[in-house]
Protein backbone atom coordinates (compact mmCIF):
# COMPACT_ATOMS: atom_id res chain seq x y z
CA UNK A 1 0.00 0.00 0.00
CA UNK A 2 1.35 3.48 -0.88
CA UNK A 3 2.86 5.94 1.66
CA UNK A 4 1.19 9.07 1.86
CA UNK A 5 1.60 12.43 3.48
CA UNK A 6 -1.21 13.56 5.87
CA UNK A 7 -2.01 16.52 7.41
CA UNK A 8 -2.84 17.15 10.99
CA UNK A 9 -4.01 20.83 11.92
CA UNK A 10 -4.42 21.37 16.05
CA UNK A 11 -5.76 24.73 17.23
CA UNK A 12 -3.52 25.56 19.86
CA UNK A 13 -3.78 29.29 22.22
CA UNK A 14 -0.64 30.61 21.03
CA UNK A 15 0.46 31.41 24.83
CA UNK A 16 1.87 27.59 25.30
CA UNK A 17 2.92 26.62 21.50
CA UNK A 18 6.36 26.74 23.52
CA UNK A 19 5.50 24.13 25.92
CA UNK A 20 3.99 21.75 23.42
CA UNK A 21 6.29 18.55 22.69
CA UNK A 22 5.78 16.52 19.61
CA UNK A 23 7.43 12.51 20.38
CA UNK A 24 8.69 11.03 17.33
CA UNK A 25 6.13 8.63 15.73
CA UNK A 26 6.20 5.55 13.24
CA UNK A 27 2.77 6.33 11.42
CA UNK A 28 2.70 3.72 8.67
CA UNK A 29 3.10 0.85 11.82
CA UNK A 30 4.21 1.11 15.49
CA UNK A 31 7.50 -0.79 14.90
CA UNK A 32 8.16 -4.26 16.44
CA UNK A 33 10.54 -4.26 19.46
CA UNK A 34 10.84 -7.09 20.75
CA UNK A 35 9.92 -10.88 20.65
CA UNK A 36 9.31 -13.98 22.49
CA UNK A 37 8.45 -17.81 20.95
CA UNK A 38 6.98 -20.44 22.77
CA UNK A 39 6.16 -23.91 22.70
CA UNK A 40 3.15 -23.22 20.29
CA UNK A 41 2.68 -19.29 20.65
CA UNK A 42 4.21 -16.19 20.01
CA UNK A 43 4.79 -12.79 21.85
CA UNK A 44 5.79 -9.46 20.44
CA UNK A 45 6.14 -5.71 21.72
CA UNK A 46 5.74 -2.66 19.79
CA UNK A 47 7.26 0.57 20.38
CA UNK A 48 4.04 2.02 22.07
CA UNK A 49 4.53 -0.38 24.93
CA UNK A 50 1.85 -2.72 23.32
CA UNK A 51 1.92 -6.56 23.89
CA UNK A 52 0.34 -8.70 21.02
CA UNK A 53 0.16 -12.78 20.73
CA UNK A 54 -1.07 -15.36 18.39
CA UNK A 55 -0.88 -18.65 17.76
CA UNK A 56 -1.97 -21.53 20.78
CA UNK A 57 -4.32 -20.19 23.23
CA UNK A 58 -5.75 -23.54 24.92
CA UNK A 59 -4.33 -22.27 29.01
CA UNK A 60 -5.57 -18.59 28.18
CA UNK A 61 -1.36 -17.89 27.52
CA UNK A 62 -2.50 -14.92 24.98
CA UNK A 63 -4.65 -13.38 28.06
CA UNK A 64 -8.11 -13.82 26.47
CA UNK A 65 -10.32 -16.53 26.90
CA UNK A 66 -10.64 -16.94 22.92
CA UNK A 67 -9.31 -20.02 20.67
CA UNK A 68 -6.18 -20.01 18.89
CA UNK A 69 -5.26 -17.20 17.09
CA UNK A 70 -3.59 -16.93 13.81
CA UNK A 71 -3.55 -13.25 13.54
CA UNK A 72 -1.32 -11.44 16.14
CA UNK A 73 -4.40 -10.24 18.96
CA UNK A 74 -3.74 -7.06 21.12
CA UNK A 75 -3.40 -8.40 24.60
CA UNK A 76 -1.85 -4.90 26.95
CA UNK A 77 -2.35 -1.45 24.92
CA UNK A 78 0.68 0.34 26.69
CA UNK A 79 3.82 0.21 29.66
CA UNK A 80 4.98 -3.22 28.92
CA UNK A 81 8.35 -3.35 28.57
CA UNK A 82 9.91 -6.98 28.65
CA UNK A 83 8.14 -10.42 27.44
CA UNK A 84 8.60 -14.24 27.92
CA UNK A 85 7.04 -17.09 26.13
CA UNK A 86 6.73 -20.56 28.28
CA UNK A 87 4.81 -23.91 27.48
CA UNK A 88 1.73 -22.61 27.83
CA UNK A 89 2.29 -19.61 29.93
CA UNK A 90 3.09 -15.73 29.11
CA UNK A 91 4.90 -13.72 31.38
CA UNK A 92 5.86 -9.33 30.88
CA UNK A 93 6.91 -6.61 33.02
CA UNK A 94 5.39 -2.79 32.70
CA UNK A 95 7.35 0.32 32.84
CA UNK A 96 6.60 -0.18 36.84
CA UNK A 97 8.62 -2.90 37.14
CA UNK A 98 5.78 -4.94 38.24
CA UNK A 99 5.34 -8.77 36.85
CA UNK A 100 2.73 -10.03 35.37
CA UNK A 101 1.33 -13.47 33.60
CA UNK A 102 -1.38 -15.67 31.96
CA UNK A 103 -2.07 -19.14 30.88
CA UNK A 104 -1.10 -22.63 32.76
CA UNK A 105 -0.29 -22.35 36.37
CA UNK A 106 -0.53 -26.22 36.48
CA UNK A 107 2.90 -26.41 38.23
CA UNK A 108 2.38 -22.49 39.74
CA UNK A 109 4.43 -21.17 37.17
CA UNK A 110 2.54 -17.96 37.47
CA UNK A 111 3.39 -17.94 41.18
CA UNK A 112 0.11 -16.60 42.56
CA UNK A 113 -0.32 -19.33 45.08
CA UNK A 114 -2.70 -21.53 43.34
CA UNK A 115 -2.40 -23.75 40.25
CA UNK A 116 -5.33 -22.36 38.56
CA UNK A 117 -4.80 -21.33 34.74
CA UNK A 118 -5.89 -17.91 33.88
CA UNK A 119 -6.83 -16.45 30.62
CA UNK A 120 -6.36 -12.79 31.96
CA UNK A 121 -3.24 -11.21 32.47
CA UNK A 122 -2.45 -11.08 36.50
CA UNK A 123 -0.27 -8.93 38.62
CA UNK A 124 2.44 -11.35 40.28
CA UNK A 125 5.12 -9.19 41.76
CA UNK A 126 4.40 -5.45 42.36
CA UNK A 127 7.59 -3.82 41.52
CA UNK A 128 11.40 -3.99 41.55
CA UNK A 129 11.51 -6.96 38.49
CA UNK A 130 13.86 -5.89 36.01
CA UNK A 131 14.16 -9.38 33.35
CA UNK A 132 12.53 -12.45 32.90
CA UNK A 133 12.13 -15.75 31.30
CA UNK A 134 9.38 -18.72 30.92
CA UNK A 135 10.74 -22.53 31.12
CA UNK A 136 8.86 -25.78 30.78
CA UNK A 137 6.69 -25.00 33.60
CA UNK A 138 8.40 -23.24 35.46
CA UNK A 139 9.51 -19.23 35.36
CA UNK A 140 12.45 -17.24 36.33
CA UNK A 141 12.94 -13.43 37.51
CA UNK A 142 15.75 -10.66 38.68
CA UNK A 143 14.94 -8.35 40.76
CA UNK A 144 16.56 -4.85 40.41
CA UNK A 145 18.99 -5.96 43.94
CA UNK A 146 19.88 -8.81 41.17
CA UNK A 147 18.66 -11.43 43.06
CA UNK A 148 17.54 -14.78 41.32
CA UNK A 149 13.95 -15.89 42.13
CA UNK A 150 11.97 -18.62 41.14
CA UNK A 151 8.44 -20.47 40.58
CA UNK A 152 6.97 -23.49 39.57
CA UNK A 153 8.02 -27.11 38.33
CA UNK A 154 10.85 -28.48 40.27
CA UNK A 155 11.23 -31.76 39.92
CA UNK A 156 14.42 -32.09 37.83
CA UNK A 157 16.17 -29.51 40.53
CA UNK A 158 15.63 -26.38 37.52
CA UNK A 159 14.79 -23.95 40.57
CA UNK A 160 17.97 -24.23 42.16
CA UNK A 161 16.63 -24.37 45.65
CA UNK A 162 18.17 -27.63 46.70
CA UNK A 163 14.81 -29.37 46.20
CA UNK A 164 12.99 -31.02 44.17
CA UNK A 165 9.46 -29.99 45.64
CA UNK A 166 7.38 -27.50 43.45
CA UNK A 167 6.19 -24.19 44.35
CA UNK A 168 3.38 -22.02 43.44
CA UNK A 169 4.86 -18.77 44.93
CA UNK A 170 8.15 -16.58 43.81
CA UNK A 171 11.33 -18.04 45.99
CA UNK A 172 14.52 -16.43 46.11
CA UNK A 173 17.23 -18.68 44.76
CA UNK A 174 20.55 -16.80 44.90
CA UNK A 175 20.71 -13.32 47.08
CA UNK A 176 22.45 -10.81 44.63
CA UNK A 177 25.25 -10.52 41.10
CA UNK A 178 22.82 -12.26 38.93
CA UNK A 179 22.00 -9.96 35.19
CA UNK A 180 21.14 -12.82 32.81
CA UNK A 181 18.44 -15.71 33.15
CA UNK A 182 17.70 -18.51 30.47
CA UNK A 183 15.28 -21.22 30.94
CA UNK A 184 15.35 -24.59 29.19
CA UNK A 185 12.44 -27.03 29.22
CA UNK A 186 13.78 -28.28 32.36
CA UNK A 187 16.90 -26.59 32.89
CA UNK A 188 17.90 -23.20 33.89
CA UNK A 189 20.83 -21.16 33.21
CA UNK A 190 22.17 -17.57 34.69
CA UNK A 191 24.75 -15.26 34.47
CA UNK A 192 26.87 -12.79 37.62
CA UNK A 193 28.00 -9.76 37.40
CA UNK A 194 32.04 -11.12 37.20
CA UNK A 195 30.74 -12.67 33.45
CA UNK A 196 30.57 -16.37 35.22
CA UNK A 197 27.98 -19.13 34.20
CA UNK A 198 25.81 -20.93 36.40
CA UNK A 199 23.47 -23.75 35.94
CA UNK A 200 20.95 -25.90 37.25
CA UNK A 201 18.29 -28.79 36.72
CA UNK A 202 18.07 -31.56 34.29
CA UNK A 203 21.34 -32.55 32.62
CA UNK A 204 20.51 -36.08 30.87
CA UNK A 205 21.61 -34.86 27.55
CA UNK A 206 24.56 -32.86 28.81
CA UNK A 207 23.39 -29.55 28.74
CA UNK A 208 24.98 -28.45 32.03
CA UNK A 209 28.39 -29.04 30.66
CA UNK A 210 29.66 -30.56 33.59
CA UNK A 211 30.70 -34.06 32.38
CA UNK A 212 27.94 -36.39 33.95
CA UNK A 213 23.96 -36.67 32.84
CA UNK A 214 23.22 -36.20 36.57
CA UNK A 215 20.20 -33.83 37.57
CA UNK A 216 21.41 -30.95 39.61
CA UNK A 217 19.23 -29.09 42.37
CA UNK A 218 21.48 -26.59 43.43
CA UNK A 219 23.73 -24.22 40.85
CA UNK A 220 26.73 -24.87 39.54
CA UNK A 221 29.31 -23.24 37.76
CA UNK A 222 29.83 -23.85 33.82
CA UNK A 223 32.01 -21.02 33.14
CA UNK A 224 34.53 -18.88 35.01
CA UNK A 225 34.29 -15.78 33.35
CA UNK A 226 34.06 -13.85 30.08
CA UNK A 227 30.37 -15.39 29.38
CA UNK A 228 27.99 -12.43 28.07
CA UNK A 229 24.84 -13.98 26.81
CA UNK A 230 23.08 -17.72 27.13
CA UNK A 231 20.06 -19.37 25.90
CA UNK A 232 18.69 -23.28 27.28
CA UNK A 233 16.82 -25.26 24.94
CA UNK A 234 15.53 -28.77 25.85
CA UNK A 235 18.81 -30.59 26.03
CA UNK A 236 21.12 -27.95 25.25
CA UNK A 237 23.18 -25.07 26.20
CA UNK A 238 24.26 -22.07 24.67
CA UNK A 239 26.49 -19.01 25.47
CA UNK A 240 28.85 -16.26 23.97
CA UNK A 241 32.21 -15.25 25.03
CA UNK A 242 32.87 -11.38 24.65
CA UNK A 243 35.41 -12.26 21.96
CA UNK A 244 31.93 -12.69 19.95
CA UNK A 245 32.56 -16.75 20.01
CA UNK A 246 29.73 -18.99 20.49
CA UNK A 247 29.81 -21.83 22.68
CA UNK A 248 27.43 -25.02 23.83
CA UNK A 249 27.31 -28.19 25.46
CA UNK A 250 24.32 -31.42 25.56
CA UNK A 251 22.43 -32.80 22.10
CA UNK A 252 24.16 -32.51 19.60
CA UNK A 253 21.91 -31.38 16.29
CA UNK A 254 21.30 -28.63 18.47
CA UNK A 255 24.80 -26.64 18.55
CA UNK A 256 26.53 -27.81 15.83
CA UNK A 257 28.53 -31.23 16.70
CA UNK A 258 27.22 -33.70 13.78
CA UNK A 259 23.94 -35.97 13.82
CA UNK A 260 23.59 -37.62 17.47
CA UNK A 261 26.58 -36.34 18.91
CA UNK A 262 27.10 -35.37 22.58
CA UNK A 263 29.01 -32.80 24.17
CA UNK A 264 29.87 -33.21 28.06
CA UNK A 265 31.45 -29.77 28.62
CA UNK A 266 31.25 -26.30 26.71
CA UNK A 267 32.53 -26.65 22.89
CA UNK A 268 33.23 -23.73 20.36
CA UNK A 269 30.70 -23.69 17.56
CA UNK A 270 32.13 -20.53 15.89
CA UNK A 271 34.82 -18.54 16.39
CA UNK A 272 33.91 -15.17 16.50
CA UNK A 273 31.57 -11.96 15.26
CA UNK A 274 28.48 -13.94 16.99
CA UNK A 275 25.89 -11.19 19.12
CA UNK A 276 23.16 -12.91 19.92
CA UNK A 277 21.64 -16.41 20.00
CA UNK A 278 18.44 -18.40 20.33
CA UNK A 279 17.81 -21.83 21.71
CA UNK A 280 14.21 -24.01 20.15
CA UNK A 281 12.81 -26.64 21.98
CA UNK A 282 12.87 -28.88 19.49
CA UNK A 283 17.11 -29.06 19.05
CA UNK A 284 17.70 -26.38 16.62
CA UNK A 285 19.00 -22.56 17.38
CA UNK A 286 19.35 -19.73 15.78
CA UNK A 287 22.24 -17.24 16.33
CA UNK A 288 23.13 -13.67 15.03
CA UNK A 289 26.31 -12.31 13.59
CA UNK A 290 27.49 -8.61 13.73
CA UNK A 291 27.00 -7.72 10.12
CA UNK A 292 23.17 -8.47 10.70
CA UNK A 293 22.93 -11.89 9.03
CA UNK A 294 21.05 -14.96 10.67
CA UNK A 295 22.20 -18.07 11.05
CA UNK A 296 20.70 -21.23 11.95
CA UNK A 297 21.83 -25.27 12.58
CA UNK A 298 19.76 -28.83 14.04
CA UNK A 299 16.60 -29.85 13.61
CA UNK A 300 14.19 -28.34 10.66
CA UNK A 301 11.86 -30.71 9.93
CA UNK A 302 9.24 -28.18 10.12
CA UNK A 303 11.14 -25.43 7.82
CA UNK A 304 12.28 -23.94 10.74
CA UNK A 305 15.77 -22.78 9.94
CA UNK A 306 13.99 -21.15 6.80
CA UNK A 307 15.80 -22.26 4.20
CA UNK A 308 13.59 -23.68 1.58
CA UNK A 309 13.95 -27.38 2.59
CA UNK A 310 13.30 -29.48 5.43
CA UNK A 311 16.68 -31.09 5.67
CA UNK A 312 18.27 -31.37 9.03
CA UNK A 313 21.61 -29.07 9.63
CA UNK A 314 24.61 -30.49 11.07
CA UNK A 315 26.56 -26.92 10.56
CA UNK A 316 25.57 -23.47 10.89
CA UNK A 317 24.36 -22.03 7.20
CA UNK A 318 23.35 -18.76 6.42
CA UNK A 319 19.39 -17.95 6.33
CA UNK A 320 19.42 -14.66 5.77
CA UNK A 321 22.29 -12.26 4.91
CA UNK A 322 21.73 -8.88 6.57
CA UNK A 323 19.53 -6.24 8.70
CA UNK A 324 18.24 -8.88 11.22
CA UNK A 325 18.14 -7.14 14.66
CA UNK A 326 16.69 -9.88 17.11
CA UNK A 327 15.86 -13.46 17.14
CA UNK A 328 13.39 -16.06 19.39
CA UNK A 329 13.53 -19.67 18.72
CA UNK A 330 10.19 -21.56 19.70
CA UNK A 331 8.81 -25.24 19.56
CA UNK A 332 9.95 -25.95 15.86
CA UNK A 333 9.37 -22.36 14.25
CA UNK A 334 11.21 -19.28 14.64
CA UNK A 335 10.78 -15.55 14.75
CA UNK A 336 13.33 -12.54 14.02
CA UNK A 337 13.00 -8.75 13.19
CA UNK A 338 14.56 -6.64 10.77
CA UNK A 339 16.13 -3.28 11.04
CA UNK A 340 13.13 -1.69 10.11
CA UNK A 341 11.06 -2.96 12.82
CA UNK A 342 9.17 -5.47 10.82
CA UNK A 343 8.54 -8.78 12.29
CA UNK A 344 9.32 -12.51 10.03
CA UNK A 345 8.61 -16.02 10.76
CA UNK A 346 9.12 -18.89 9.58
CA UNK A 347 8.10 -23.20 10.45
CA UNK A 348 5.34 -24.15 12.18
CA UNK A 349 2.24 -23.19 11.65
CA UNK A 350 -0.39 -25.49 12.83
CA UNK A 351 -2.03 -23.34 16.03
CA UNK A 352 -1.16 -20.02 14.00
CA UNK A 353 1.97 -18.83 15.74
CA UNK A 354 3.61 -17.40 12.51
CA UNK A 355 0.28 -14.84 12.59
CA UNK A 356 -0.06 -14.68 9.10
CA UNK A 357 -3.46 -15.46 8.97
CA UNK A 358 -3.39 -19.40 7.89
CA UNK A 359 -2.47 -22.42 9.81
CA UNK A 360 0.26 -23.48 7.02
CA UNK A 361 3.93 -24.19 8.01
CA UNK A 362 6.30 -22.07 5.80
CA UNK A 363 10.43 -23.43 5.06
CA UNK A 364 11.30 -19.74 4.14
CA UNK A 365 11.20 -16.05 6.07
CA UNK A 366 7.52 -14.65 5.71
CA UNK A 367 6.57 -11.26 6.86
CA UNK A 368 4.35 -11.13 9.98
CA UNK A 369 3.54 -7.16 10.25
CA UNK A 370 5.78 -4.34 8.61
CA UNK A 371 7.62 -1.94 9.90
CA UNK A 372 8.49 1.85 9.15
CA UNK A 373 9.16 4.08 6.36
CA UNK A 374 12.67 5.26 6.72
CA UNK A 375 13.42 8.46 6.86
CA UNK A 376 9.82 9.25 7.43
CA UNK A 377 9.39 8.18 10.89
CA UNK A 378 9.38 12.14 12.37
CA UNK A 379 5.88 14.09 13.13
CA UNK A 380 7.05 17.72 11.27
CA UNK A 381 5.61 20.65 12.76
CA UNK A 382 4.59 24.47 11.26
CA UNK A 383 3.22 27.25 13.42
CA UNK A 384 0.30 28.47 10.79
CA UNK A 385 -0.58 31.83 12.38
CA UNK A 386 -1.00 32.56 15.89
CA UNK A 387 -3.19 30.08 17.53
CA UNK A 388 -3.05 26.53 14.95
CA UNK A 389 -0.11 24.11 14.20
CA UNK A 390 -0.06 22.03 11.23
CA UNK A 391 1.59 18.09 11.83
CA UNK A 392 2.76 16.54 8.89
CA UNK A 393 3.24 12.78 8.93
CA UNK A 394 3.70 9.67 6.50
CA UNK A 395 0.81 7.16 6.57
CA UNK A 396 -1.47 5.02 4.46
CA UNK A 397 -4.96 5.71 2.65
CA UNK A 398 -7.13 4.03 4.43
CA UNK A 399 -5.47 3.24 7.76
CA UNK A 400 -6.62 4.71 10.47
CA UNK A 401 -4.74 6.99 12.90
CA UNK A 402 -5.19 8.49 16.99
CA UNK A 403 -4.17 11.13 18.77
CA UNK A 404 -2.71 10.62 22.07
CA UNK A 405 -2.03 13.21 24.41
CA UNK A 406 -0.37 12.81 27.82
CA UNK A 407 0.37 15.39 31.01
CA UNK A 408 3.94 13.79 32.14
CA UNK A 409 6.14 11.76 30.62
CA UNK A 410 7.52 10.04 33.73
CA UNK A 411 7.09 6.23 33.70
CA UNK A 412 4.11 4.73 33.46
CA UNK A 413 3.36 7.20 31.02
CA UNK A 414 -0.65 7.44 30.46
CA UNK A 415 -0.98 8.01 26.98
CA UNK A 416 -4.80 9.46 26.33
CA UNK A 417 -6.56 8.56 22.84
CA UNK A 418 -8.28 12.08 21.97
CA UNK A 419 -9.55 10.75 18.49
CA UNK A 420 -8.95 7.86 15.58
CA UNK A 421 -9.74 8.57 12.18
CA UNK A 422 -9.45 7.20 9.08
CA UNK A 423 -7.04 8.79 6.51
CA UNK A 424 -8.92 9.69 3.05
CA UNK A 425 -7.97 8.13 -0.55
CA UNK A 426 -4.97 10.49 -0.67
CA UNK A 427 -3.48 10.58 2.65
CA UNK A 428 -5.38 13.45 4.24
CA UNK A 429 -6.16 13.18 7.83
CA UNK A 430 -7.43 16.29 9.82
CA UNK A 431 -8.55 15.27 13.59
CA UNK A 432 -11.81 17.67 14.43
CA UNK A 433 -11.00 17.59 18.73
CA UNK A 434 -9.79 20.04 20.07
CA UNK A 435 -6.90 19.24 22.28
CA UNK A 436 -6.13 21.20 25.67
CA UNK A 437 -2.68 23.07 25.61
CA UNK A 438 -2.67 24.53 29.58
CA UNK A 439 -2.82 20.55 30.97
CA UNK A 440 -1.90 18.11 28.28
CA UNK A 441 1.66 19.13 26.59
CA UNK A 442 2.66 15.65 24.96
CA UNK A 443 1.44 14.27 21.75
CA UNK A 444 1.48 11.45 19.86
CA UNK A 445 0.29 10.17 16.59
CA UNK A 446 0.05 6.22 15.77
CA UNK A 447 -1.44 3.79 13.41
CA UNK A 448 -4.27 1.67 15.23
CA UNK A 449 -5.07 -1.76 13.48
CA UNK A 450 -7.88 -2.81 12.36
CA UNK A 451 -7.94 -6.96 12.43
CA UNK A 452 -4.02 -6.99 12.93
CA UNK A 453 -1.21 -4.70 13.06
Amino acid sequence: MKAKRNVIKIWLASSVLSTLNLQPSTAFAQPVTKIAAGSGHSLFLKSDGSLWGMGFNGSGQLGNANYNSNRPELIVASNVTAIAAGAEHSLFLKSDGSLWGMGANYSGELGDGTYTSTSSPEQIVASNVVAISAGGWFSLFIKSDNSLWGMGYNNDGELGDGTTSTTNRPEQIVASNVTAIASGFAHSLFLKNDGSLWGMGANTGYQLGDGTTNNINRPVQIAASNVTALAAGNWDSLFLKSDGSLWGMGFGPAIGYGICNYTNGPGQIVASNVTAIGAGASSYCLFLKSNGSLWGMGNNYDGQLGDDTTNYISQPEQIVPGNVTAIAAGERFSLFLKSDGSLWGMGYNYDGELGDGTYSSTNQPEQITAGFLPGYNLICCQLLGSVKMQLSFVGNAGWNYALDHSSSLSPPINWIPQATNPAGSFGALVFTNLPNPTTNNFWRIRSVPREFP
